[in-house]
């Protein structure tokens, strides 16, 4: 059985925003981007310990990102007992880990 996934309310808007930009940018840009998200968060569930550690977080806090096929995002994420936690979609080149509050030990 997986794991229920449950999005940050800030994570949620910020794949809105991000799909919103690329749409503006390209018709069916920000669907794709939609679509490769989706897929992201499938490979979480199906492997949550395959995304990288974050550094720069307390030791006791496996925080672990995956990049977002073809496009400069990653997902942040913690998996716990019972959910995996979506904390950030975020962009690869902007404010590093700025999301770190979003983690409720």
């Amino acid at each position: 059985m997986s794991q229920q996934v449950r999005f940050a309310p800030e994570a949620s808007a910020e794949l809105e925003e991000a799909a919103r930009w690329y749409e503006q940018r390209h018709t069916g840009l920000g669907l794709a981007f939609l679509a490769a998200v989706d897929l992201t968060v499938e490979s979480v569930v199906r492997w949550p310990g395959a995304g990288s550690s974050t550094e720069g977080l307390p030791a006791d806090l496996v925080v672990r990102r995956i990049r977002i096929g073809r496009f400069p995002y990653y997902v942040a994420y913690l998996v716990t007992e019972e959910q995996i936690h979506i904390l950030a979609i975020a962009h690869d080149r902007r404010r590093p880990i700025y999301w770190s509050s979003r983690v409720d030990p």
